[in-house]
């Protein structure tokens, strides 16, 4: 395999953990309301089980309340089972028959250390699969029919793309981290 080749797919690892960093922190709960908090909820409807938002549209009517509409109205109390119980959450929805809303309480100081922490963990979870890819594109990069000097051009980029990367998602973990310390 060409170095150039085993680069690129390093970079699409190091873009694929990055992604996955972000769409996880999406999931943290700030002091305010917000549709993708609710995107690892699965409901159980037509007997099978199914993401939220297969089943519902969710909106924000309100900083502080997310609104979640089924679209078909049998579906309300599996909804709103599926909801309270992640306990991850800690959403205490009320349906109305129409429609699930869902206060989100403000966070008290104890839990937004909790949750700093929790990002702290998916934090370390991207940089631990960046270290797989490293490892991985470092073994191919060894293993190829490039000369040393390719190869060694090669390692110095992969340690730069890293070097980017880790600094992208760390900004992006202060961000966040600090949105969730606002009060």
């Amino acid at each position: 395999m060409e170095s150039s080749t085993i680069l690129a797919k390093f970079q699409a690892d190091l873009s694929q953990a990055k992604e996955h960093f972000v769409s996880e922190t999406n999931k943290l709960r700030t002091g305010r309301a917000h549709p993708s908090m609710l995107d690892g909820v699965m409901v159980e409807a037509y007997e099978t089980m199914m993401p939220l938002n297969q089943v519902a549209s969710i909106s924000i009517p309100e900083n502080t309340t997310i609104q979640v509409s089924p679209f078909d109205a049998n579906n309300i109390e599996a909804i709103t089972a599926a909801i309270a119980k992640d306990e991850q959450l800690g959403f205490n929805p009320v349906d109305d028959g129409r429609v699930v809303r869902v206060p989100v309480p403000a966070l008290t100081t104890e839990r937004r250390q909790q949750i700093v922490k929790t990002l702290g963990e998916k934090k370390e979870e991207a940089f631990i699969s960046m270290r797989n890819a490293r490892h991985d594109c470092l073994k191919a990069l060894k293993e190829s029919d490039a000369n040393q000097d390719e190869v060694k051009r090669a390692e110095s980029q992969v340690e730069d793309l890293m070097t980017q990367t880790k600094t992208a998602i760390e900004s992006l973990a202060k961000e966040k981290e600090s949105e969730i310390l606002t009060v």
